[in-house]
């Protein structure tokens, strides 16, 4: 990366994140929180790696106003947050302030639900001194949960952004909020992780994509140059659950390479200490150091717009993910295999592993399979 092209965000005090804007006047505000498609780089932003990742045009939208009545059906003895999902039907009542840990370690066990997201919201926008008003909320969009285009990180991201415009209060500083809406969803239930998510959905620009280096949190654009080609998932008919898998495991097999290994971050670690490791550990480790590499050669290839390099990229991307990693799943490999059979010039899992969907990369004259949706590089989170 070159000095002139990166972006290094610095986090501010909370105060310095505080300053009135019209929205906490006007009647209502929406913020739209797109998912994000991470083209090469998977599991590597815990262990200080590369990613390449863009925001994508499927997206949640958070509609939100203030409201001195946001719940007629349930009576509030002072300030409340109402939100409502159109898509699944939930619905959540939140008084304020809250009154204690919203949620304790059973959440754990099983997928984040929007109450857990929302009071995770709450509790931590109060953690830094924001009063929020009585507001109601209500979120759509045509962004699937469980697949591994980020919802739940575009979820928090959301409701951050739209919780706190409402009580006059911005982020400049984009590491600053995309470390909250880390903590959000950790808070929730979800699975610990690096920022790649958050970074992603944030930086997002249309036919962008963001070269990510998580040692430092410096984001580079990288042109999404396809000539001739074109990306697409293809659902393996599998939804996720990362919080609830071993996708901790991993992260927590992460760590201890780097412990044993005496690395700050993983991903810089000599392949010929990996060696070393004992398994499973080797294994987890080879895929981080290797992925990284990878991440370079796909940057490289974008810049050269040398799509058959970068099909290669990604089919070696999936084997390191399904062989050392071992996050692949059997539905997961069957979309794969079909996806290649369809024509594609390479392809991958794409997320943190352990069902969603597959990327494949198509050319642009070849008809996708019925069950294939091409995703575009977007803009990132916007709010109006």
């Amino acid at each position: 990366m070159t000095e002139h092209s990166r972006a290094h965000f610095e986090t501010r005090t909370p105060a310095d994140a505080r300053r009135q804007t019209d929205h906490s006047r006007s009647q209502q505000l929406v913020v739209r929180a797109p998912g994000r498609v991470n083209l090469i780089g998977e599991h590597t932003d815990h262990s200080g790696g590369l990613a390449l990742p863009f925001a994508t045009d499927l997206a949640l939208r958070v509609v939100a106003e203030r409201s001195p009545r946001p719940d007629p059906e349930t009576p509030s003895r002072g300030a409340c947050i109402v939100v409502r999902s159109r898509a699944t039907g939930e619905r959540v009542h939140v008084e304020l302030p809250l009154a204690d840990e919203p949620f304790g370690p059973a959440s754990r066990a099983r997928s984040p639900q929007l109450d857990q997201f929302v009071r995770a919201a709450i509790a931590e926008l109060a953690a830094r001194g924001i009063e929020l008003p009585s507001a109601r909320l209500e979120i759509d969009g045509d962004l699937p949960p469980g697949v591994g285009l980020s919802s739940s990180a575009a979820l928090c991201l959301g409701l951050l952004v739209a919780l706190a415009a409402l009580a006059g209060v911005s982020f400049p500083d984009r590491l600053d909020l995309a470390r909250l809406a880390s903590r959000v969803e950790h808070r929730a239930g979800g699975a610990p992780g690096g920022l790649l998510d958050q970074l992603a959905i944030l930086a997002g620009s249309p036919g962008t994509a963001s070269l990510i280096d998580f040692a430092t949190n410096q984001v580079e654009a990288v042109p999404l140059t396809l000539p001739g080609a074109r990306l697409a998932i293809l659902p393996s008919g599998e939804r996720r659950a990362l919080g609830a898998s071993a996708y901790r495991a991993r992260v927590e097999e992460c760590a201890q390479a780097a412990q044993l290994l005496g690395v700050q971050h993983l991903a810089r670690a000599p392949l010929e200490g990996v060696t070393e490791l004992p398994e499973p550990l080797r294994s987890r480790a080879r895929h981080v150091v290797e992925e990284t590499a990878r991440v370079h050669a796909a940057a490289s290839a974008l810049r050269g717009g040398d799509v058959e390099r970068l099909g290669e990229l990604l089919d070696a991307s999936h084997r390191s993910l399904r062989d050392l990693f071992e996050v692949s799943t059997p539905a997961l490999e069957r979309t794969r295999a079909y996806a290649r059979t369809a024509g594609a010039i390479g392809a991958r899992l794409l997320g943190g592993g352990f069902g969603g969907v597959v990327l494949a990369l198509f050319p642009a004259a070849r008809p996708l399979p019925k069950e294939a949706r091409p995703v575009r590089a977007a803009d990132g989170l916007v709010i109006w």
